[in-house]
Parts: C-alpha cells; structure tokens; sequence
C-alpha cells in the first residue's frame, strides 16, 4: 500500500517522473536511449526516492567504443510548488572503456564520467538541462550537454495517455558540427514511456523508458 500510495503522489506531482534518474522507493527502471551518436541502456534500483544505482552500457558508433559502467544517481534538490516541480541530481559512473577502433586492438582502459541533471515542469510546460564530463586514460575524453523545452497539448489525467511535444538541442564542443536539434514526440501511459525524433543531421532517435 505505501509503494502504490508513492506511485501516485510521485506521478501526480511529476509529470516526466519517468525520464529521471531515480524513481519512487523500491522501483527498477530500464532506460534504452537511441541517436545518431550512440546506443545506451541504463537498469538501475532506487531504495529510497534520493538516490540509485544501476548499469550502465553504452556503443558510440562513430568511435567505435564500448562503455560498461556502475552508475550512481543521487537527488541534491527538488522543489515542490502548488503547480510546478523542479528537480537537481547528479549522474556519475565508474566502470572500463573497451574499443578496437583502428590501431587501438581491443584496448580496455578505467573511464569515469559525471555530470548534472536539472528540469523543471508544470502539466504544461517543461523545460531540462543536463550535462557529462567523461574521461579516460587515452582513448576518449569528451564534454557534452543538452536542453530540451516542451508543452503538452493537452492535459490527461493519472492512468491516460499523455503526449509532449518537444524540442531538443546538443552540445559537443569537441565536434565539427557542435550543434544538434532534435524535434521530438513523448508518449506515457501507466509504467512505459516512447520517444521518437529526427535530427538536424538526419538521424532517427527512439527511446524506450519502463517502471516496474
């Protein structure tokens, strides 16, 4: 009865509840997230609503380069208005980078990666911004951010299909084309969240989001 009561309050108040790092109290999450640059999947438990901890995986394409991670997701700060909500945490990761990208030749090496996540919502409006500095030995170091802003065409109430329509952009200063903006659609209903978009440089995002 206290995890459904949880599950209730939570969604009422949080709209994007399911694109978070952590979720209500004994809840599992997996995460599949889809671009033009890579393919990651994050299953990560959170024992309270402050913080989580789970894998996670990641191929960059264009590399060729392999993350497998531990990840930890901690809330610093949220805020509760009569009819918003805004939400601090921080991402950080520990685990090995493996790649046999041109002369590299199965080379694997430690990686550690951190960054921030903050976002603000009402039932109509959203807006998100988030962060990561990764490093490794030699292989790979980057800085990449993003922000989004979205409004929901209409308002659906708890248990009914809601839709977001958004608009998302890219930063990888390390990039030739630093810039990518993604249109994109959100649909949730009950624990499964879907989203799809096609960016400026053309290609297909989709991603997959499941509470349990």
């Amino acid at each position: 009865m206290y995890k459904l009561l949880t599950i209730l309050i939570v969604c009422t108040l949080s709209i994007d509840v399911f694109s978070r790092p952590v979720s209500y109290p004994d809840g599992w999450t997996f995460m599949s997230m889809n671009d033009g640059f890579k393919n990651s999947t994050h299953i990560h438990y959170s024992p309270s609503a402050k913080y989580s901890i789970g894998y996670k995986g990641e191929y960059w394409r264009e590399d060729e380069f392999q993350i497998h991670a531990i990840q930890f997701n901690n809330l610093l700060k949220r805020w509760n208005k009569k009819h918003s909500q805004a939400n601090l945490y921080l991402r950080s990761g520990l685990g090995f980078l493996y790649s046999d990208y041109q002369a590299l030749n199965s080379k694997i090496e430690p990686v550690i990666f951190t960054g921030v996540v903050a976002d603000w919502e009402t039932r109509r409006y959203f807006a998100s911004y988030e962060n990561r500095f990764m490093k490794s030995i030699k292989i790979k170091n980057n800085f990449r951010q993003k922000s989004r802003v979205g409004i929901a065409p209409y308002i659906a109430g708890f248990g009914k299909l809601h839709a977001w329509l958004m608009l998302e952009v890219k930063h990888a200063p390390g990039d030739v084309e630093k810039f990518t903006v993604t249109p994109l659609i959100r649909l949730f209903k009950g624990p499964s969240l879907f989203e799809t978009g096609y960016s400026s440089k053309g290609f297909l995002s989709f991603n997959f989001v499941y509470r349990f």
